[in-house]
């Protein structure tokens, strides 16, 4: 890469921030202010360093683009689903973006109708997203949703599927999730502050009426709760839920009474979780309540709802995770993680003979998808592992059967599974905790430490880091790269206990677990400092943020995809969106002690005068969940600080938000951006 080109140099504006007698100075809190010229100018002069610093991989990065796009089915569509009558299907066309939205009456074999063609809607915008699809009980109408910005901020309309014409409804500033009444012509709608854009309203809204006459049917008062609304698999009631990070709270209606008044479900307790699906003449409770850390499944009467009349159906396991539940007519099927792997239970209502989906495996991952219907012995479930392309399977719970609906199509010839290593192994942690790692490469590897290796990671909210398959990193793993992902503390993988220990005053356990999944690598001769990379986006962003203050020796490149680096200034400001709600999982920082902890990671304000990797960030303009200006102040104080001759970038999408690229083909090429900066520091030009 070309070192003769000057890098921009954000100015120096030093403001003063203080909290507990403790003086922060932020030398570029000035990059806040979107609407300030002399910001977008930095954003631009940084890209413009990005394209210049770069133009010798253009090519590359148009081969690999070609390369990945040409591995995939353009002209696939999803599995079709049968509901209220009609077939459902997402299908998309070669050379196209964007997906079509279609469905069959009755029979695959009817004509199919066009609902929504997202490559015409799209024309005209840099940035598109159809979300909210929601069809009317009647199936004559859909209400739909478009956010062209990225901010997640979404108008709702209407669109009659008999003559093809959208209605004179228009309801703006929304989340863009709608469900209908029975009546077919009442929407509930969630919409967000329009400051912060926490979910915090419900409305209720008559077909061909002005938004101004909305209903408002719910508040959240309280700054750290979201609300969404959300009907029933039954189809019998509409259900609100208020959630934060430790606490939910349900409100229940009649669909079929959109005019009537919600009713509490179980008034909220903090620290109490559950969530409800309707059956028959019950609601069944996945619940955390009596210390059942790892969930546990209870059932009430839809008359007596409140935590005193459940029941326990499935009691709680301290090495199992229950995630999710289905309920059909004659099955319940649970949705269980055990030592970091996903089972499926099948449980006959009957009582006898229940098993387990067979899973070969350690490197896979299984769910349920689509099932709407109770009237079924089929369950659909997917299948993946790091070496298995997706498939969709209706497996017959009765015989045991299964028929593969789909399996995902790798084109271009040269892909066999059979070429390629899956591996689990277990890092041990600095408390002796053992941290699973799940790999992937291609066979023949010799562990002598020079392979290029790949380690990915997100480490919070809960949220667990699967082993899927990629078409797209065949391209790094064909290269000699191994790819490996470190299930850390902060997500789920290993149960709830996992999550409650990378969190808040734990949360440093998530980036010495990486640090230590890191060492073991390089100790197992996997890779070494010198071809060892890591990459981790928003919340994951951060993680990179930490482990490259605390030990920048191990990694010879970095890529954060938006990250969340100044958690301190973010989480003082509540005008900023999402912060209020996060104070569960990171801690309030107006409270000392969360305070003085957050400043001893946060990785904007422990940047130091030491040597650190080559970086590639990335973010966009318009994010809403990691704004713009963190990146962009981090970067800039990493280029005044750091004693070393690193590679540092600075890659703003200016028409995009937290997602990147709305396209598909456009999501590729900010892939081979990626790929490019790794591979042009692995000296690999082909």
């Amino acid at each position: 890469m070309p070192k003769t080109i000057i890098p921009p140099v954000a100015k120096i504006i030093p403001k003063i921030l203080e909290k507990f007698g403790n003086i922060r100075i932020d030398n570029y809190f000035w990059l806040k202010d979107r609407e300030n010229p002399e910001v977008i100018d930095y954003l631009k002069k940084e890209n413009a360093y990005y394209k210049k610093m770069t133009a010798h991989t253009k090519e590359f990065q148009k081969e690999l683009f070609e390369e990945m796009k040409g591995r995939i089915k353009e002209d696939d569509q999803s599995v079709p689903y049968l509901y209220n009558g009609y077939y459902y299907i997402t299908r998309f066309e070669k050379g196209k973006n964007y997906p079509i939205y279609s469905r069959k009456k009755e029979s695959l074999s009817a004509k199919e109708e066009i609902l929504f063609d997202c490559n015409q809607l799209a024309k005209g915008h840099s940035y598109f997203q159809l979300g909210g699809l929601s069809i009317s009980p009647d199936n004559k109408l859909a209400s739909f949703s478009l956010d062209t910005v990225g901010r997640r901020i979404y108008t709702i309309q209407v669109k009659n599927l008999q003559t093809g014409k959208i209605l004179s409804d228009k309801i703006e500033k929304v989340t863009g999730s709608a469900v209908w009444a029975n009546d077919n012509k009442t929407i509930f709608y969630s919409s967000q502050n329009e400051t912060t854009l926490r979910s915090d309203k419900i409305f209720k809204h008559k077909l061909e009426t002005n938004q101004a006459d909305d209903v408002l049917v719910y508040f959240e008062k309280d700054e750290t709760f979201n609300v969404e609304i959300a009907k029933s698999k039954s189809r019998k009631y509409l259900a609100i839920e208020s959630g934060s990070t430790l606490t939910t709270e349900y409100r229940i209606l009649e669909a079929d009474n959109p005019d009537g008044k919600f009713r509490i479900f179980q008034k909220r307790v903090r620290g109490l979780e559950y969530s409800i699906n309707h059956y028959a003449d019950s609601f069944y409770i996945m619940t955390n309540k009596d210390q059942a850390t790892n969930f546990k499944l209870m059932k009430t009467l839809e008359t007596a709802t409140s935590k005193e009349n459940w029941i326990e159906v499935i009691s709680h396991r301290e090495d199992v995770l229950l995630e999710d539940i289905e309920i059909f007519k004659d099955f319940l099927v649970l949705e269980e993680r055990f030592n970091g792997l996903n089972k499926i239970r099948i449980m006959p209502w009957s009582g006898e003979g229940e098993y387990y989906l067979p899973f070969e495996s350690e490197t896979y991952t299984a769910y349920t998808t689509t099932n709407v219907d109770f009237e079924t012995d089929t369950l659909r479930y997917a299948y993946q592992s790091m070496a298995t392309p997706s498939s969709v399977i209706d497996f017959n719970m009765r015989t045991k059967t299964k028929e593969i609906k789909k399996e995902q199509q790798v084109l271009g010839g040269k892909f066999d599974k059979n070429n390629y290593t899956e591996e689990r192994v277990w890092a041990t942690a600095k408390d002796g905790t053992q941290i699973p790692i799940s790999m992937i490469y291609r066979k023949g590897l010799i562990k002598e430490g020079s392979n290029p290796l790949l380690l990915y990671a997100y480490g919070s909210y809960g949220h667990s880091m699967d082993a899927t398959f990629s078409s797209t990193r065949l391209s790094l793993l064909d290269r000699g790269f191994v790819f490996a992902i470190a299930h850390i503390r902060g997500g789920e993988d290993l149960g709830r206990h996992w999550y409650e220990h990378g969190k808040l005053m734990k949360k440093k356990n998530t980036f010495t677990d990486f640090i230590d999944c890191s060492q073991f690598l390089i100790d197992q001769k996997y890779t070494s400092p010198q071809h060892l990379y890591a990459e981790g986006g928003s919340a994951g962003g951060l993680l990179m943020g930490v482990i490259i203050n605390l030990a920048p020796q191990l990694y010879h490149g970095i890529i954060a995809q938006v990250p969340f680096v100044d958690v301190i200034t973010t989480m003082l400001d509540d005008t900023i969106p999402l912060t209020t709600g996060e104070y569960d999982e990171w801690g309030n920082p107006n409270v000392k002690k969360y305070y003085n902890y957050m400043r001893s990671y946060s990785p904007y304000d422990n940047i130091k005068k030491q040597n650190y990797p080559n970086v590639y960030v990335s973010t966009g303009l318009h994010d809403s969940q990691v704004q713009y200006w963190e990146p962009a102040k981090w970067v800039a104080k990493l280029r005044n600080m750091k004693t070393d001759n690193s590679i540092l970038f600075l890659d703003t999408n200016m028409d995009a938000g937290h997602g990147g690229a709305s396209g598909r083909f456009e999501a590729i090429k900010e892939l081979a951006k990626e790929f490019s900066f790794l591979l042009d520091l692995e000296k690999i030009e082909k």
